[in-house]
Formats: C-alpha cells, structure tokens, sequence
C-alpha cells in the first residue's frame, strides 16, 4: 500500500512518472478502475485490516473485530508487516509473527523519526529500532520484507505479508539520483499537467470523454499567475514527489524479483493500492530549505494535489472521488483468469477481508480472544479474479469528520461536511459535476435514509451532524 498517492499519479493509471514495475503487474493482472479507499490514513487501514467499517472499531480501540493477520494465522499462514501502523498497540500483537516500521502517521524517511517527537516510534518486533546512517524508509521496508519472507521459505505454510510503504506521504523526502530524473519535467505547471494526464486516460480508456475534467480548485491559483521564482520552487517540489513514486515503485520490483527468483510470483496474490487520495495539505516546517534532504520538511499542498487526483474532484479527507478513488492492481498469474485486462467491478477495502479468507480457506470467527467479533461488511473479490462480477455487492459508505457518501449500484450520495447532499450517476458522470438530485428526489432520499441507517447502527455522524460542522478550509470549488 502506498500512502497518499494520487489516482492519476503512476503509469497504469495515466501518470507520466516513471513507475515499470508496477505498470507491467497491471499488464499482466487484473487493474480495477472502481476501486475504494476511506479517504485518510487511519481509517484505511483500520478498515483493510478488520473487514468492518473503521467507525465500528473506533479505529481498533474497541475489541470487537480480528486483523487479516489474526484469521490467516489461524489458517496456518506466517504473518509479517513491515511499513507504517498507524493504529494502536502494535503488529506483533495482531496477529503478525513479525514486524518492521513505524508506529505513527508520518516519519522522516532518513531518521526514523517523527517531526518534533522525541520518542523513536521505529519498531522491530517489539523492540525500538535504531536506524544506521545510510537508512531510507521505502529501501529499509522492502529490505526487511524480503528478509522476513526468506525466513520462511523453506517452511510448508504459506505466507502473508503486509507491506504499507510510508511513501509517498511527506515529508517530501528522496534520493538525489531519483530527483535528476524529472529535472525540468514539471516546468510547464499544474494545469498543463491535469490537461495533459486527463487526454492521456482518455486515450487509455480509463476516462470516458463525457466526464468532463473539474474545474481547478478555486484556492488553487493559475500557473501562469506564479512568478517565475514561484513556478521554480514549486515544479521542484513536484520533482521530489515523483522521485519517491519512483523510488516506491523500484522496491515494488525488488520484492516482485524476489519472488520470481524463489519460484513463488505465479501463485501469489499481490495487491497494491494507495490508503487515500492525493493530499492538499500545507505542512510546510522548513521554509525556504529545497525538499528532498533529511533536514528539509515540506509537502506539495493543493496545487499539485489537484493534478494528482485527475479527473477527480477533491483529496485526502473528503469523501468525493478525488480523496477516495484508489489504484488496486491485482496480480496473481495462477489465480486471475484473465490477465491483462480491466475491471469496472465496485470494490473497497473492506472486501479484503472475505476475499482472503475466501481463498485461503479460514474461518472468519465470531468469537476471538474472547469478544464477540463484527460480522465481515465487505463481498469477497474472488469470484471477480476468476473472471465473473460480484452482482450482489451491498451499498458502501463512507464518513470522515462530517464528510460523508454512500454508492449504490450506479448511483453515489456525497455531502461534504457544512454541506447537504449532492447525487450522481457515477457510470455516466465519474467527475461529479452533474449533480442530479432535483430529477431523482425519491432516490436521493432513499439513499439518504440508508446513509442515516448506516450511521446509526455503525457509530458514524448522521448527515444532520455532517451540516452542523464547520465548512472546510483546505478545499473550495
């Protein structure tokens, strides 16, 4: 899993930079186009791990549900996570055999370190783990990925491994030889950018020609307003992050290597998605000093955010299609029945978990270390890699500080937070421009009192409370 990576920001999805590896599991797996994440670190993968919405475990703080790694392990699987947490406790104490990486949202990828916290939340197993010198977060997890799997190679039990790169979430953080590659790359601007990346899905037919690109986002200025000085700093900036895509997507070859070389790639299913959408926010704590070094902190903010959720509307944190939109390449050459197309199948994370436990042959208990466990919410994904469609998928839904969404079928009910509700037609409208809410009222509030059902019965805000927050700051069209 990669951390705020844009829908638009590798190959397979219409992006310029440079990401083979992972264009070629696309190639020759099964790519979805309707894939979906929760819109926020946390809540992804509370929900990937459990298989239940992250509002019902309050993010893993209730005892009421079981990790991937917890019902694998019972099944006979060695468990291993190496990359960033992000929930309470610790891996280990999850069902995971082994560990590696971070405990908090974000770290500086050289030291390990989150800014300004004098505690080390880098963990090896249980234990605090001091980075060498030459350490670089997306090298290191891919190191120890490998190492765990080679562990247990020679044993007969199959393994799983959850591998959650912290890239590429800033700080904008990469290695000087990756940056040289997209020198001058991003000097036209944001908005050459999103046109060009938009004509490029089109032509790939990831983007039906009726969608309409959105607007840019009003916070966000015209390129050709930046002064020259401006235009610099920023195409740098956008230099950076394609370095850490870049780098991401070489370690995604070292370890697809790895396995080819152990005779291990063809039957093993290999998913990769990123935990939300592009992020707008201005974290900037070190003004003035270029990305890319340790002792640099600075992110992209909304601008290039904007290009790398093309053609969608939003990011991070909000619940239209720009923030939960995700890449999901499945590669599995023994398993998918037909490689090297497309899907437009409907999917989210909480389908991870019936689908593995559907192909692994586990038991999904309802009891666990002695708490009653939730039901799964998701639909397996199995039938879909053998070539069929998951016809009875139920409505998913989606609340994040008061932004809210339900899809159904076709049809999707989005509401920002301070904001009531919006109604498309996804199929024929994916870019959320045409909202059709006045020629379908029956529907709407149908979809409406589902959406209040769901949030009562799952602990999320109701649409009332989403209206009485506070309109956002970071987001305006």
């Amino acid at each position: 899993m990669a951390d705020d990576l844009g829908y638009s920001d590798i190959g397979a999805y219409g992006g310029e930079i440079a990401t083979p590896h992972l264009d070629e599991l696309a190639a020759e797996g099964l790519q979805f186009t309707q894939f979906y994440n929760n819109a926020k670190c946390t809540e992804t993968r509370a929900a990937l791990l459990s298989g239940v919405y992250h509002h019902q475990t309050q993010n893993f703080e209730i005892p009421n549900h079981v990790t991937l790694a917890e019902v694998l392990k019972d099944a006979g699987y060695a468990t291993m996570m190496s990359g960033k947490w992000h929930l309470p406790g610790n891996p280990v104490d999850r069902g995971f055999d082994r560990y590696f990486g971070f405990l908090v949202g974000a770290v500086n990828f050289y030291t390990g370190y989150a800014w300004g916290n004098p505690d080390n939340p880098m963990r090896l197993d249980r234990e605090v783990y001091t980075v060498p010198e030459d350490f670089y977060s997306t090298d290191a997890f891919t190191d120890y990925a490998i190492e765990f799997i080679d562990d247990v190679k020679d044993q007969e039990n199959p393994f799983f491994l959850y591998l959650a790169h912290n890239a590429p979430h800033f700080p904008l953080h990469a290695l000087p030889e990756d940056i040289a590659k997209y020198k001058s790359m991003y000097d036209e601007g944001w908005d050459e950018l999103r046109a060009t990346r938009y004509a490029r899905m089109i032509d790939m037919d990831l983007v039906q020609p009726e969608w309409a690109l959105t607007p840019r986002d009003t916070l966000v200025p015209a390129w050709d307003t930046l002064t020259e000085t401006e235009k610099k700093e920023e195409a740098y900036l956008m230099e950076v992050y394609a370095a850490m895509v870049d780098r991401l997507d070489q370690n995604i070859g070292r370890l697809m290597d790895y396995l080819e070389a152990q005779g291990e790639a063809d039957n093993t299913l290999v998913l990769f998605l990123s935990d939300n959408g592009a992020c707008p926010w201005k974290a900037d704590r070190t003004p003035g000093v270029d990305p890319g070094p340790a002792e640099s902190y600075r992110t992209y903010n909304s601008e290039w955010a904007n290009a790398g959720n093309t053609p969608f509307r939003l990011y991070k944190q909000y619940n239209h299609e720009g923030g939960i939109a995700t890449p999901l390449i499945a590669y599995w050459p023994d398993g998918i029945s037909e490689p090297g197309t497309r899907t437009d199948q409907v999917g989210h994370l909480i389908d991870f978990m019936p689908t593995f436990a559907e192909l692994a042959g586990a038991t999904y208990p309802d009891v666990y270390n002695q708490h009653e466990v939730l039901p799964m919410e998701g639909a397996s994904l199995a039938s879909v890699f053998a070539g069929e469609k998951v016809t009875d998928r139920p409505p998913i839904y989606w609340e994040f500080r008061g932004s809210r969404a339900v899809r159904m079928g076709d049809w999707k009910l989005v509401g920002e937070r301070s904001m009531g509700w919006e109604l498309y037609n996804i199929v024929e409208d994916r870019t959320e421009l045409n909202e059709l809410g006045d020629s379908k009222a029956e529907l709407k509030a149908k979809m409406a009192a589902m959406y209040d059902e769901w949030a009562k019965r799952s602990g999320a805000m109701t649409n009332e409370e989403g209206i009485a927050m506070s309109p956002s700051s970071q987001a305006r069209y």
